[in-house]
C-alpha cells in the first residue's frame, strides 16, 4: 500500500529547488565575467584617475619643455613693454585664462609672506613686478597649461583636469623647492626657471618655478 505524502517531505523538495536556482545564477554570472590581466589596457581603463602618479610622471617632461622655451627676462620684458599681445603671440601658450609666458632669471629676492617673495631684476623696468611662489601652498595651473599638451579632453572631467594641476604642482615642489629653506629667502640671490599667467595687467609676472638654484 502506497504511504500518503506528508508535509516533511516539502522542505526538502523546496531547498533542491533553490540549490538549483542558485547554481544557475552561478553559472551565468561566470559566463559573463571577463578575466582582466593585471596590467593590461582593459585594466588600466578600469582603474581610478591617481592624481598623483600623473603629477609624478608628467612633471620632468613639463620641466624640460619650460627649461627649453624659457626666454631671458630682460629680453621678455623689453617684448611685453613694447606690445603684450604680440609678446604673448611669440613666447607664450595660448590659454583660455591668459597665454603662459616662460622666463628665466637672476634676482635678489625681497621679503616675503607665505611663501611668496618680490624679486628683483637687474635690467628690468621698474613697471615690471615680478613676485615668485614657493610655497608651502603652490597656486594655480601654470605649470599644467605651459607646455600645451596637457588638454581637457584627456580626462573624465572638470574635477580630474583640476586635480591633475594640483598634483603636477605637488610634484614641483618635491623635486624643485623640498630641498631649499623657501622661509627664508629674503636678501639672497637665486637662479629661477618658470612659468607665469599673462593676466589683465601684463606687466605683473607671478612665477611658478621648475628649476631654482640659491646662490
Amino acid at each position: 500500500m502506497t504511504k500518503p505524502t506528508t508535509q516533511k517531505a516539502r522542505p526538502k523538495t523546496r531547498r533542491l529547488i533553490l540549490a538549483g536556482v542558485v547554481l544557475a545564477v552561478l553559472a551565468g554570472i561566470a559566463l559573463d565575467t571577463k578575466v582582466v590581466q593585471i596590467g593590461s589596457q582593459e585594466d588600466t581603463r578600469t582603474q581610478a584617475f591617481n592624481p598623483d602618479a600623473f603629477g609624478d610622471a608628467n612633471f620632468p617632461a613639463i620641466r624640460d619643455a619650460i627649461v627649453k622655451r624659457a626666454v631671458d627676462a630682460a629680453t621678455l620684458a623689453a617684448a611685453v613693454e613694447a606690445d603684450p599681445k604680440a609678446a604673448a603671440t611669440t613666447y607664450g601658450t595660448p590659454s583660455t585664462t591668459g597665454a603662459i609666458l616662460m622666463v628665466k632669471f637672476t634676482a635678489t629676492v625681497g621679503n616675503g609672506k607665505s611663501g611668496i617673495y618680490g624679486l628683483t631684476v637687474a635690467g628690468l623696468p621698474d613697471d615690471i613686478k615680478l613676485r615668485i611662489q614657493t610655497g608651502p601652498a603652490i597656486n594655480d595651473t601654470v605649470l599644467r597649461d605651459a607646455p600645451g599638451t596637457i588638454d581637457f579632453s584627456n580626462f573624465k572631467n572638470q574635477i580630474e583636469y583640476q586635480d591633475a594641476g594640483a598634483a603636477i604642482n605637488r610634484a614641483m615642489k618635491k623635486a624643485v623647492l623640498d630641498g631649499i629653506d623657501t622661509a627664508n629667502l629674503t636678501g639672497k640671490t637665486i637662479e629661477v626657471t618658470g612659468a607665469f599667467r599673462m593676466g589683465v595687467n601684463p606687466k605683473t609676472w607671478f612665477v611658478t618655478p621648475v628649476a631654482l638654484g640659491v646662490k
